[in-house]
């Protein structure tokens, strides 16, 4: 599908030098080609351009903009995913950040792909969330989005914890673990590939359980279709904390339900042209590279 730009927001990793520079040079690019130009209101403030652009909010942008340049690491393409999935802002991400798993564009070649997607040479791809709740006594106590994974683990115990697994309302089993991983495709290969999880290609439709320190060998990791629901209940006397993408966290109590599904909502991504999932694979995790002599 082609898109016609008009309006490019530009959002970048707050406090952090490195970025100051790249979205100005990149928001004087887009204004010579006669484009709106935006930036994000913190953004703005936090590297001193509060006055030379246009600075909005990201419902303003949710609203009006026609794509989002979003400039920093992984963890800012999240928060950005997640604060913008109501409406389906398309996202170009430029690696300010260390591996850049999101951010796919080297701050280097930020001009002329952008160049390139504005003149119409892109690829589009849209990626699934997660749908998070919390169920105490019954009740919804807390609910969110995540884009990369859930992690149910210990907290600040220093033991292990004790639940239950339910898929589509059937009793899988009982796992007494330091917690467990549940990841979309793209949260594939962050936390969950640490402790030994499945890589799924962003469009497979599943949903990962990854066991963190599982108390028994026969724990692996499975991958389910994500048309099920995921139902994760904490035994007595176990509380736990929940993380959502690494950036919003709950503290669980025994007896809460933590329950998942997948998101009617979709994470839109431009890539340029040529974008080839197994050739970031191979350079952000290094296949094929020679070994090291000792």
């Amino acid at each position: 599908m082609s898109h016609s730009f008009n309006t490019v927001a530009l959002i970048g990793k707050y406090q952090s030098p490195d970025v100051a520079g790249a979205v100005l040079s990149i928001a004087s690019f887009l204004r010579e080609r006669g484009l709106a130009v935006w930036i994000e209101q913190g953004t703005a403030s936090s590297i001193g351009l509060v006055g030379e652009f246009a600075t909005v909010t990201y419902d303003e942008i949710g609203a009006q903009a026609d794509l989002a340049v979003v400039l920093g690491g992984d963890g800012t393409m999240l928060n950005t995913a997640r604060r913008l999935s109501e409406h389906a802002v398309p996202l170009v991400g430029i690696n300010q950040g260390r591996l850049g798993f999101l951010t796919d564009i080297p701050r280097k070649e930020a001009l002329s792909k952008l160049a390139e997607i504005l003149d119409g040479r892109y690829v589009e791809e849209a990626r699934t969330m997660l749908d998070a709740e919390v169920v105490r006594g019954g009740q919804r106590v807390f609910h969110t989005l995540a884009f990369n994974d859930v992690v149910v683990n210990k907290g600040d115990l220093g033991r292990m914890i004790e639940f239950d697994l339910s898929i589509d309302g059937e009793y899988v089993y009982t796992q007494r673990s330091d917690g467990m991983i549940i990841t979309t495709p793209t949260g594939s290969t962050a936390y969950a590939l640490s402790a030994n999880g499945p890589i799924l290609h962003p469009t497979v439709g599943g949903i990962a359980l990854v066991p963190l320190c599982p108390h028994a060998l026969t724990a692996r990791p499975i991958t389910l279709p994500d048309s099920c629901r995921i139902e994760i209940e904490l035994l007595s006397p176990h509380d736990a904390r929940i993380h959502f993408d690494g950036q919003t966290r709950f503290d669980a109590h025994a007896g809460d339900i933590v329950r998942l599904t997948r998101s009617p909502k979709v994470v839109r991504f431009m890539h340029p042209e040529g974008y080839s999932y197994f050739a970031m694979l191979r350079g952000k995790l290094h296949w094929s590279a020679t070994p090291r002599l000792p």
